[in-house]
C-alpha cells in the first residue's frame, strides 16, 4: 500500500501565521484554478521557503463541505459537513468558507509571501471572507494574559489526535478543523480581579500552573474543553493565535482546532456555549465573542498532489 503523506498539521507551533479563508465565485475556470493550486502548492512551499529554510514554513489547506461536493468526485470524508451554528448562553456563528489556508512560520514575511502567491493563483476566482495576521504575545500567551496552548497534545499523540485512521481509509492522513475569531472585551476583562480570571481559565495567570480540582469551578474553560470517551481523553491540537488592531481598538484571539473527528471539537464548544449542564456555560464567553465559525476538512498531502476536479468546462 502506498505511504500517504498528512499535510503538516502537527507541526510545531510558530511565531506568526496567517489565517486565509475563501469562497469561490462561479466562474467555471475556478475549479481548474484550485486544482493546479492543489497539484502545485508544495512546490510554491518548497520555492518560498528555501529562501530562509530555518523560518520554517508551512500552508495547511482546507475545503469546506459545498467547496468539496463542487471540486471532487467519488466519497465524501465521513465527518464534513458545515459547521453548525450553536445557540446557547452565547452564540457560536457559522460563516462562510469554501477553503482555509493556515499559513506559518516563524515570521511573518514567509507567511505574507506564500500569501500573495497562493491569491495571485486563484484571487480572480475567490472572495475574500476572512484573513487574520496572528503573532506569538511575548510568552505564548494570549491577550487575556494567559498562556495558550498548554494541553496540546505532541509526537505520536498529537498524530493519534488529528490523523484519520482506520475508520475513515479512503482518506487516511487526512484532518479536520475547526476556525474561529473571537474579539475580547479588554476592558471588561481586565476590570476583573486575577483570582477570578484565574477561576473562569482554570489556571494561575502567572505561572500557568494548572488550579486543583477542589478550587476549579465547574464553569472553568479547562474543565468544559475538557473531553473524555470511555476514560480516555479526546484531545485536539490547538494553534490559536493573538491578533489586534490597536487603532481601531480591536483585540482577539483566533481559535483553530485539528482533530481526526469534529465531532471532538463540537462537543467542547457545546459545553462552551450551551453549558454542560446546559446553562453551565463558559464563562469566558462573557468577555469573548465569536464573530466567525467554520469547518474544513484537510485533505493528505498526497492527495493534493493528485486532486482532479470534477472536470468544468474551462472554456467560458
Amino acid at each position: 500500500m502506498p505511504t500517504v503523506l498528512s499535510q503538516p498539521v502537527t507541526d510545531r507551533l510558530t511565531h506568526s501565521a496567517i489565517f486565509l479563508v475563501v469562497t469561490l465565485n462561479a466562474d467555471p475556470r475556478a475549479d481548474l484554478a484550485v486544482q493546479a493550486l492543489c497539484n502545485d502548492l508544495a512546490g510554491l512551499l518548497r520555492a518560498v521557503g528555501f529562501r530562509k529554510p530555518d523560518r520554517r514554513l508551512s500552508c495547511v489547506m482546507g475545503f469546506g463541505s459545498g467547496a468539496w461536493d463542487r471540486l471532487f468526485e467519488g466519497p465524501r470524508p465521513a465527518g464534513l459537513h458545515p459547521f453548525r451554528e450553536i445557540k446557547g448562553v452565547h452564540h457560536a456563528v457559522s460563516t462562510p468558507g469554501d477553503i482555509l489556508f493556515h499559513i506559518r512560520a516563524t515570521h511573518m514575511d514567509l507567511c505574507f509571501e506564500i500569501a500573495g502567491t497562493i491569491m495571485s493563483r486563484i484571487g480572480e476566482f475567490v472572495e475574500t471572507e476572512d484573513e487574520v495576521h496572528g503573532f506569538k504575545y511575548f510568552d505564548e500567551r494570549d491577550l487575556l494574559g494567559f498562556v495558550d496552548g498548554t494541553e496540546n497534545p505532541v509526537d505520536l499523540k498529537a498524530a493519534e489526535a488529528t490523523l484519520i485512521g482506520d475508520e475513515d481509509p479512503v482518506f487516511a492522513g487526512g484532518s479536520y478543523v475547526i476556525v474561529q475569531k473571537y474579539l475580547h472585551d479588554l476592558k471588561a476583562w481586565n476590570a476583573v480581579p486575577v483570582e477570578q480570571q484565574e477561576r473562569i481559565i482554570g489556571r494561575r495567570k502567572l505561572s500557568d500552573v494548572e488550579l486543583d480540582e477542589a478550587d476549579k469551578p465547574s464553569y472553568a474553560h479547562n474543565v468544559l474543553t475538557s473531553i473524555e470517551e470511555n476514560g480516555e481523553s479526546l484531545e485536539i491540537m490547538r494553534d490559536n493565535m493573538p491578533f489586534g488592531n490597536a487603532g481601531k481598538g480591536e483585540y482577539g484571539t483566533y481559535f483553530i482546532g485539528y482533530a481526526r473527528s469534529p465531532a471532538r471539537i463540537e462537543r467542547m464548544l457545546d459545553n462552551m456555549f450551551i453549558g454542560n449542564p446546559p446553562g453551565n456555560y463558559d464563562r469566558l464567553l462573557d468577555f469573548s465573542r465569536a464573530v466567525t465559525g467554520s469547518l474544513f476538512f484537510v485533505p493528505s498531502a498526497t492527495f493534493l498532489e493528485s486532486a482532479q476536479v470534477r472536470g468544468r468546462d474551462s472554456s467560458g
